[in-house]
């Protein structure tokens, strides 16, 4: 199964710029040396935020969650990247209620498959 209605998928600046690719965020910060490592930058925060978005879109839901909020979606597969390495990344997806787009909350790295 893939995330409902990916042609709308939302991922919002603060999320990328404040929180994934802030090096000085307290939860955030070893999420952006992470991205950092495959060249994401803080000043283009828009190519991570294409990158989650093209990753919630071509990959298949790994797990899907009801929550009080609406149902939460979790995508594991690889993530394009600036640098062409192509990490493994969760990405994590919550439809609120009475919205038709996944929104993302949160994205991170997998450990590597040995």
């Amino acid at each position: 199964m893939k995330l409902p209605n990916t042609d709308k998928l939302i991922v919002e600046r603060e999320k990328i710029a404040d929180y994934l690719l802030n090096a000085a965020h307290r939860y955030g910060a070893s999420k952006a040396r992470f991205f950092a490592e495959f060249g994401f930058r803080i000043e283009n925060w828009d190519q991570l935020a294409d990158a989650l978005r093209e990753h919630g879109r071509t990959h298949e839901v790994t797990s899907e969650q009801e929550t009080g909020f609406g149902p939460r979606y979790v995508v594991e597969e690889e993530l394009n990247t600036p640098t062409s390495r192509r990490p493994r990344v969760r990405t994590v997806w919550q439809m609120d209620k009475s919205t038709i787009a996944p929104r993302l909350i949160s994205a991170y790295p997998l450990e590597a498959k040995l």
